[in-house]
């Protein structure tokens, strides 16, 4: 079952509700950016069943648990930064003061294993994507892209502004959990 919202606080409240009450037969709950996709076993509910207790899901009960942290450590010399600091009218010491000042949380995973879409970052730093994309951006580059921060987790075509990089490794099959960051995760960018 997809359910439409209207954005990420909506979607990320209806997922910690039905995370911290999953209904019967509910077997994985998949956040985007505007939609949540339940997935569920027919054999142990029905659509209608199912769609009642998502209608009557509160966003509100789903009130934000804590959560792991992950700390990223980043050189802060993305070929991007410059030109954010131009988009915001900031100095780039001042771009990466307020990028290592907030607290992220992963709002969703997609695009590519072990990449996730964060939220929560200083409001001043939302600038558009590049407007032409790159056919390779490093593993580990870091980068802005209207609400969202990102972390590349290996090299891939992309649009992000690159502010910086790290070389923690964000996704890795050998791991009993691949992905280093999945929904909920907390995040915090530590320059060094």
């Amino acid at each position: 079952m997809l359910v439409e919202l209207a954005g990420t606080d909506e979607v990320m409240g209806l997922y910690r509700a039905l995370s911290a009450a999953p209904p019967a037969g509910v077997v994985d709950l998949v956040p985007a950016a505007r939609t949540l996709l339940v997935m569920f076993d027919p054999a142990r509910t029905g659509v209608d069943s199912l769609a009642r207790v998502v209608e009557g899901a509160d966003p509100a009960a789903g009130a934000e648990a804590p959560a792991a942290t992950v700390e990223l450590p980043v050189s802060y010399d993305g070929p991007d930064l410059d030109a954010v600091a131009d988009l915001t009218g900031l100095s780039p010491a001042e771009v990466v003061r307020r990028h290592t000042g907030a607290e992220y949380t992963v709002a969703f995973c997609g695009f590519a294993p072990g990449f996730a879409y964060l939220t929560g970052g200083d409001p001043a730093l939302r600038v558009p994507r590049r407007d032409s994309p790159r056919t390779e951006v490093p593993a580990g580059a870091v980068g802005l892209a209207g609400e969202f921060t990102g972390v590349y987790p290996r090299p891939l075509p992309g649009g992000w502004q690159l502010i910086g990089r790290t070389a923690e490794t964000l996704w890795d099959v050998d791991r009993d959990q691949p992905a280093l960051l999945v929904p909920g995760t907390r995040v915090r960018f530590v320059a060094q």
